[in-house]
């Protein structure tokens, strides 16, 4: 799981938000102590590592899926508070009431997106998660993934507003940030999972 969130976040970021850069630097992408990780790119390494040790022991990967959407909220929380305190992935400028200036950026109040984040993507993910597992989710492996997938994606979305895109990139199709384009695929598959997982439930 390490090693997928790892791999998956690096060439996630190298692929969805400076592919020109990294395709000019390969050499680059092993660098990651300059930082860029992309948490869509680290949710596919999990799948895909997911996939390749349940099929080698005979497990259903969602067991492990759903165990990892449950606490990943956790994560988030304190890696958006971290984004916070290193003044990262800041939001627009406002001039609502709890605006804060990022001295290390420029003297302009901005949106604490990484806090939003931290609110929605965090606390009240886990919540809803906490939620659904007390109604025996958990027993049909993949409904909540597919919840993860849903809830986390429209937060994301929700907060791409009040954050500042990806320099490189900018806005791009109908003034969409990446991260909202991404989000949206992924609600795409958060559906289907949950739909055909519920099906599922109820036929058994």
């Amino acid at each position: 799981m390490i090693v997928g969130i790892i791999l998956g976040g690096r060439l996630g970021y190298a692929l969805f938000y400076n592919l020109n850069y990294y395709f000019e630097n390969p050499i680059e992408i092993f660098m990651v102590w300059n930082g860029g990780m992309s948490f869509h790119g680290g949710l596919i390494g999990v799948i895909i590592a997911s996939l390749i040790y349940s099929k080698k022991h005979k497990i259903n990967n969602f067991i492990f899926l759903d165990l990892v959407a449950l606490t990943a909220p956790i994560g988030i929380f304190f890696g958006r508070l971290a984004n916070f305190i290193n003044s990262e992935l800041y939001g627009i400028p406002t001039e609502v009431p709890w605006a804060v200036t990022f001295v290390q950026i420029d003297n302009l109040a901005r949106h604490p997106s990484q806090l939003y984040e931290a609110i929605l993507e965090g606390i009240i993910l886990f919540l809803i998660l906490l939620y659904f597992r007390k109604k025996n989710y958990l027993e049909n492996p993949g409904l909540i993934s597919g919840l993860f997938l849903i809830f986390y994606s429209i937060f994301r979305f929700i907060v791409e507003f009040f954050r500042v895109p990806d320099e490189q990139l900018g806005y791009l199709f109908f003034k969409l940030s990446m991260g909202q384009i991404i989000s949206l695929v992924f609600i795409l598959f958060g559906i289907i999972l949950f739909y055909f997982k519920n099906e599922n439930k109820q036929i058994n």
